[in-house]
């Protein structure tokens, strides 16, 4: 959704006619999990996918009869299906996807709003009964809801929202107390995750664009002015000219904070680590050979802190990809952030043995 958002504002400043497919669950294997989305212009453009290239060509000629009509349609593709063999999906697994005209509401605005100005919040859509097929509701963080859906059923919709917003995450929301069922694709957008790199270093540079792509705000955090300037780190969403422990005492760092120091330099390594193991940060990790950390333990320990603190730090940082290269250890150390931001299991996944459920589609 982050991605595709500034996409769809461009084509609306250009007066596009625009579909947006979403994929709103799925049953086996899936290249992509509930909640991605592809959208298309009239005029052939195209931004996002709802699969592994498999259906992104039927779902093309589909939305340009949605164009016409004005009217949403939730289609199913499968293996079992005569369209399936025609686009070419092969894993195996099913997949709905729904695809409506877009028009920007009430819901979508506060929604791209909020994920704009990094607050979280939640998207509900329906999808059936025919009445509130692509009906949205966003839900802030304060509970406060713009758009409609059933009314009857919101305080479910938000309690069920809310729940999701920590982590983030999709839910399917089924409801048998009418008939028929009421069905609701419910996305949770917590904040990013942010990203606190102390040291504007080589191996900073080839870190910070490839966390920004993979969705993490980063902050560079380095009072050297010669190092921390805005041409060695063009991607970087925060430059802060100031000293660690100055600079992570403005911020609040919750679980969704991951905090990194690669300079070497105890002067900056020891009050990075210090302000970060005081803090409820997600993952705390130091660049660095054992040596060099043992010596930073030893001074961690003359300001209070003991060996269960410590098993918080990640040194050596990174996973072991047996890179050298500064961008091969940045590699390393983005590998060893997004296994903690998702929480998997960390192995290869030809060593992983097969999951029976839903859990696979995020493969």
């Amino acid at each position: 959704m982050r991605e595709i958002l500034p996409t769809l504002e461009n084509w609306l400043a250009q007066g596009e006619e625009i579909a947006l497919a979403t994929l709103v669950d799925t049953h086996g294997a899936s290249p992509r999990p509930a909640g991605a989305r592809l959208c298309l212009t009239r005029s052939g453009q195209m931004e996002g996918s709802v699969s592994g290239g498999c259906v992104e060509s039927d779902v093309f000629t589909r939305a340009l009869q949605v164009l016409d009509t004005s009217h949403p349609a939730l289609v199913r593709y499968s293996i079992e299906t005569e369209t399936s063999v025609a686009v070419g999906l092969s894993c195996g697994g099913e997949i709905d996807v729904l695809i409506e005209p877009f028009r920007k509401d009430q819901a979508w605005d506060a929604l791209a709003s909020a994920i704009q100005q990094q607050s979280p919040a939640v998207l509900c859509t329906g999808l059936g009964p025919e009445p509130i097929l692509g009906k949205r509701m966003t839900i802030l963080k304060s509970g406060h809801t713009l758009g409609d859906m059933v009314p009857e059923l919101d305080a479910q919709l938000i309690d069920r929202g809310l729940s999701l917003l920590p982590l983030g995450g999709q839910a399917l929301f089924e409801s048998d107390s009418s008939e028929p069922p009421v069905r609701v694709l419910i996305e949770a957008f917590p904040q990013k995750p942010r990203l606190y790199i102390v040291g504007a270093t080589h191996i900073a540079t080839a870190l910070c664009p490839m966390a920004v792509m993979l969705g993490f705000h980063v902050s560079v955090i380095d009072p050297r002015t010669p190092f921390a300037t805005p041409e060695r780190f063009p991607k970087t969403d925060a430059l802060v000219l100031d000293w660690p422990h100055e600079a992570l005492a403005k911020e609040s760092l919750d679980e969704s904070a991951f905090v990194l120091t690669l300079t070497h330099d105890m002067k900056f390594d020891i009050p990075t680590l210090a302000h970060a193991l005081r803090s409820k940060a997600r993952y705390i990790g130091a660049l660095g050979s054992r040596r060099t950390h043992e010596r930073r333990l030893t001074r961690l320990r003359e300001e209070g802190f003991n060996d269960t603190d410590f098993q918080r730090i990640h040194t050596p940082i990174g996973l072991a990809l047996g890179g050298r290269s500064p961008e091969e250890i940045a590699l390393s150390i983005l590998a060893e952030l997004v296994a903690s931001r998702n929480q998997p299991m960390g192995a290869s996944l030809d060593k992983i043995p097969i999951l029976k459920s839903k859990e696979a589609n995020q493969l």
